[in-house]
């Protein structure tokens, strides 16, 4: 597994305490993975994120005739295994999201929910990890600005979205490439979920300075160029 090459693993009782969907993806380092939009003028978008050595980590094929508003999207390793599926739960007035382990939804128990905070106005996202009872997560800022940070109970920062730089003309790119940075011990393809979750409810949102705003509040833009373009 080529990816595992840019980070050492974690020790295995950090392994436990931090993975929430599967241990392969907590790192013992900060870990900065490349997101790519991807669509192939179908209705839906895929995605795909690789590590600073360019090596693919994550997928997305969500686009194709057939895709459209599911409220259901896959993530997959880079073989093409299923690693999380995230399903939209209806009716909701909070746009509750929720993430199950593998392929699909049915009869299966969610591992964690993704709400608003609030159905009145801008607000930020909370997230409950029902594996781990009192585990919750804020996610403030604009995701459809690629600015949002997620915060830990104790409001430190676990994962930031940032927009992606160019390393060699020092260029800001457009926002279908952006850089997910990973702090250490947290669970990267849970992160990953995240994402899916916060481009299905804002990623369609045109104008940055509306919904795109989770809380009304901008994060300090600051571009990250760790990585190099895959």
């Amino acid at each position: 597994m080529p990816w595992l090459s840019t980070a050492k693993r974690m020790p295995d009782a950090v392994m436990k305490s931090g993975a929430i969907v599967e241990e392969r993806y907590v790192y013992d380092e900060e870990a900065h993975l490349t997101v790519r939009k991807t669509s192939l003028f179908f209705a839906g978008d895929g995605f795909t994120a690789y590590d600073c050595k360019g090596e693919l980590v994550f997928r997305v094929d969500s686009y194709g005739p057939d895709a459209g508003d599911t409220g259901e999207v896959v993530l997959m390793d880079a073989s093409g295994r299923c690693i999380l599926t995230v399903r939209r739960k209806r009716p909701s007035l909070h746009q509750r999201w929720e993430g199950f382990v593998g392929d699909g939804a049915d009869g299966k128990k969610p591992l964690f929910s993704v709400r608003r905070s609030s159905i009145i106005g801008r607000s930020s996202m909370t997230v409950e990890v029902y594996s781990k009872p009192g585990e919750e997560y804020q996610i403030e800022g604009s995701f459809g600005c690629r600015n949002c940070n997620i915060f830990n109970n104790e409001k430190a920062i676990v994962a930031e979205v940032r927009r992606k730089v160019d390393a060699t003309t020092n260029v800001v790119l457009g926002k279908d490439v952006f850089v997910l940075s990973l702090k250490p011990g947290f669970d990267g393809a849970f992160a990953m979920g995240l994402v899916l979750i916060l481009d299905q409810i804002y990623g369609s949102d045109e104008d940055d300075d509306a919904d795109g705003s989770l809380n009304g509040n901008k994060v300090g833009v600051e571009p990250t160029s760790e990585n190099p373009s895959p």
